[in-house]
């Protein structure tokens, strides 16, 4: 077979991003929703030293203990002050650190990172397999769903061999360095010889490091464009880097590119203050955009890539389809499901209850103001801040739910708790209330909404596990969800606005 040029995998992404996203984005957003799965088994362990303090009588304690402390002061304009003060919280620290709770904090880190590992692995294999099967010209959720319960084994597999590689790397280099050096220094009588060798022992392993690497990136595909297991994909990695050398090149070249672009535009950014939009960009085009890379690459090496066909549309004309479409489904999931919005808004309900009442014995002691918080805020950047935050938080609260609907449940528990903490602790509700309510009449239902989404798609996963659907129907719900959430991304861009522009100011004038 005749090599593609490499414009030819360029317009291979670009068709599979431009030409139906919806069948592949959604496993980058559940992937990017991993940490709100993850966080659940954290927040059930403080439930856990929440319920332990109380029935040991240490929370009535540490409650009387912050009371008699009072607020902290300033730390810049009263240090002294301020470190009385934090004297005072080491009675505090002798009722939380306990065995049983040092236990729980020890279980509750492993658990996390088992489950981080699983679940990166079980996400990464349905985002290539996905990658794969549009490149092939089939349905990419419905391949991706299929390649992760395939792959994310062997993938994991992948993980760990890498991590012992650079265990491995690390520490012969490092070993080696220091003996070296070691020796050197003995000979010479100084120190300062062996600082040539340290740098040379650095750069040696940040090489081979680089290397294995390069090698590990495409590993994974091979795994499933070849069906191959662990040890058999990197052999067919090392054979197709031989014999395409300028495209295996190509793809590094270009990850490289893209990796000190998205850095740089997040640093910039970060500057005036905008943090969010590094995360949105990367989860929306960034990764989905290597790994098409990747394996178009890979595919075209293996002879099997068929991509879809090129939009007809401009990209213009495809972003307002785009738009009108998700709102047209965001009104349609909210009219087929009121009994799920109802029960997320109890469910918010309930933890901003929670949230009101945990806050209480503090009220005098702690202080929120919504006025200290709004000084210094820039409208455009808060707008901006605003709407990535919420809307990152809404897109992790909808595909976290896929697993099994804990996370959305837990998500919608944790923001009303906040809220109802921040309201109770609050100097000037009155104020409070009056900043909130241009914005949140269309924030808090858009959080709902995404709670709800949640929910449902955790329905659906259950129902998928115990062979009550097929896999189809989890792949149209992730597809559903992702053009609900564009729809809920209107709600949050318009709220941002209303609340960077016109909620800090509006009522001002009739003060």
């Amino acid at each position: 077979m005749a090599d593609m040029a490499l414009s030819d995998f360029v317009a291979a992404v670009i068709a599979v991003l431009r030409r139906r996203p919806s069948d592949l984005l959604p496993l980058y957003l559940l992937g990017a929703a991993i940490p709100a799965i993850v966080r659940v088994v954290p927040l059930l362990a403080l439930g856990v030293a929440y319920l332990q303090l109380a029935a040991t009588g240490r929370l009535e304690t540490i409650r009387t203990q912050l009371a008699s402390i009072g607020s902290p002061p300033d730390p810049n304009a009263e240090p002294e002050a301020f470190e009385t003060w934090a004297s005072g919280l080491e009675p505090l620290v002798d009722q939380l650190v306990t065995p049983p709770l040092l236990a729980l904090a020890a279980i509750s880190v492993v658990v996390s990172m088992l489950l981080f590992a699983v679940l990166s692995a079980a996400v990464a294999a349905g985002q290539l397999s996905a990658c794969y099967g549009r490149l092939r010209g089939t349905q990419g959720l419905h391949t991706g769903i299929e390649g992760a319960s395939r792959f994310w084994l062997r993938v994991l597999g992948l993980f760990v061999l890498e991590l012992v590689c650079w265990a491995v790397v690390l520490g012969t280099v490092g070993i080696a360095t220091a003996l070296f050096a070691g020796g050197i220094s003995l000979a010479a009588g100084s120190g300062a010889v062996a600082i040539p060798v340290v740098l040379l022992g650095a750069i040696v392993a940040v090489l081979v490091l680089l290397v294995v690497r390069a090698l590990f990136a495409f590993a994974p595909v091979a795994i499933v464009v070849d069906d191959a297991g662990v040890v058999a994909s990197l052999r067919n990695v090392l054979g197709f880097v031989r014999s395409r050398p300028v495209e295996a090149a190509f793809y590094y070249v270009i990850a490289i590119g893209m990796l000190v672009a998205l850095s740089t535009i997040t640093g910039l950014l970060s500057l005036v203050d905008i943090v969010t939009v590094g995360s949105l960009l990367s989860a929306l085009v960034a990764m989905p955009a290597l790994d098409l890379l990747k394996t178009a690459i890979y595919c075209g090496y293996r002879d099997r890539l068929r991509p879809p066909e090129p939009p007809a549309r401009s990209l213009r004309d495809g972003v307002r389809a785009g738009l009108r479409r998700g709102w047209q489904e965001l009104i349609a999931f909210v009219r087929a499901h009121p009994g799920t919005h109802l029960f997320a808004a109890v469910i918010g309900l309930l933890g901003f209850w929670m949230g009101w009442i945990a806050a209480d014995p503090f009220v005098g002691t702690f202080e929120a103001s919504i006025a200290a918080r709004l000084e210094g805020e820039f409208p455009p950047t808060m707008a901006a801040n605003l709407f990535g935050n919420n809307w990152l938080v809404a897109l992790a609260t909808a595909y976290a739910g896929a697993a099994f609907s804990i996370p959305a449940i837990v998500s919608l528990l944790f923001n009303g708790v906040s809220l109802g903490v921040v309201a109770r602790l609050e100097v000037d509700p009155l104020e409070l209330a009056a900043f909130v309510l241009p914005h949140g009449v269309l924030e808090i239902p858009a959080i709902l909404i995404a709670g709800a989404l949640g929910i449902s798609v955790g329905v659906t996963a259950w129902r998928t596990w115990r062979g009550r659907v097929g896999r189809t129907a989890l792949a149209e719900t992730l597809e559903r969800a992702f053009w609900v959430l564009v729809g809920v991304g209107i709600l949050l861009a318009v709220a941002a606005v209303i609340e960077g522009f016109v909620s800090p100011y509006y009522y001002r004038l009739f003060l």
